[in-house]
């Protein structure tokens, strides 16, 4: 960050060719290549399929930004950064760059300026139908999707278990749990813990091998459906983790009240979601709040927003809790 103004505004302007770079060297595993040490340019073309010289100009790009470090002899090495781009990553994040760089979301985001203008979803008006049904008929998008939230769990995953107590709970439904990151986590720190696992049946499918890789798959129930209209009984807990988000408030009602019909009067609803921040502060929830109006057409919510439309669906909001880069929403049913 520069003391001066004009040089400010001209780094977030251009923004949009680290966000590319960055998109290029994960698609590339640039990362994975570095992995046992530094290499040059010439030693990673032929692994990546790359032009040695603009694989050089472009590993020299994101060096001067942090994600790689040059030495004297044009090799690269890691940086923390970087090495959260490795897919072995503990806090990885490389499926994301894939995603935000993949050309469908790059071009939605080039019609920004259509949301601002009628507050519609613009991916819709360019695309002819939503982003669930392009990607359920593009299996390679969906995967690469898929990977990224699978990340997003496993980096948050330890912040959410550490800062919310779920040892009170016999029985957790994880709603809209993708692949089962996040419940074979809260699984994982309460051995004596029942689990039921709930999406849609092309995702549920990825979801054994993930519950069986953390040891939980014999206490986890896989359960596929729409949580539009209903949503599995019998827990005393019941959570979605960056779901709601990804919705207008309508439908969001719609999936809460299909949880409310399925709950106990004693059962707990946990939402993970990000908090819009009060005014000049923390950029990245209302960029991604800009995000959910461009692609999904959902949105990021404030604290009393979340209450209002918990109390339109049967709850009412009993505590946050702050995880990290997230929070934990914590509802009872009234």
């Amino acid at each position: 960050m520069t003391s001066n103004p004009w040089l400010t505004l001209l780094g977030l302007i251009n923004g949009f060719q680290v966000t590319q770079a960055i998109h290029v060297a994960s698609t590339l595993r640039i990362a994975d290549h570095l992995k046992g040490g530094s290499r040059s340019a010439e030693e990673l073309a032929p692994l990546t399929q790359s032009h040695a010289g603009a694989l050089y100009r472009l590993l020299r790009a994101l060096a001067a930004v942090g994600v790689f470090e040059e030495d004297e002899n044009r090799r690269f090495a890691l940086t923390p950064m970087g090495d959260c781009l490795r897919t072995d990553s503990a806090t990885p994040i490389g499926a994301w760059a894939e995603c935000v760089g993949s050309p469908y979301v790059w071009s939605t985001w080039g019609h920004l300026l259509y949301s601002i203008r009628t507050g519609e979803n613009a991916f819709q008006s360019l695309n002819g139908k939503d982003i669930w049904n392009y990607r359920a008929e593009r299996p390679e998008e969906s995967a690469v999707f898929d990977r990224a939230m699978t990340e997003f769990s496993r980096g948050g995953a330890e912040a959410v278990i550490g800062a919310y107590d779920f040892s009170a709970f016999h029985h957790v439904v994880d709603v809209g749990g993708g692949r089962g990151l996040m419940l074979a986590a809260i699984l994982t720190a309460h051995p004596r813990m029942q689990g039921t696992l709930f999406d849609q049946p092309g995702v549920i499918a990825g979801a054994e091998a993930v519950l069986e890789a953390h040891g939980v798959v014999d206490r986890c129930r896989m359960v596929g459906g729409s949580f539009f209209e209903s949503v599995p009984e019998g827990g005393d807990a019941y959570v979605m983790r960056v779901v709601i988000h990804d919705w207008d408030d309508d439908e969001a009602i719609a999936i809460l009240k299909a949880c409310r019909r399925a709950m106990r009067e004693t059962a707990k609803l946990v939402l993970i979601e990000r908090i819009i921040a009060p005014a000049n502060e923390v950029p990245a929830t209302k960029f991604m709040d800009l995000h959910m109006l461009a692609l999904p057409g959902g949105r990021e919510r404030t604290r009393d927003e979340f209450s209002d439309l918990l109390a339109k669906s049967g709850f009412e909001l009993a505590r946050v809790v702050p995880a990290g880069r997230i929070n934990v929403i914590e509802a009872r049913p009234y």
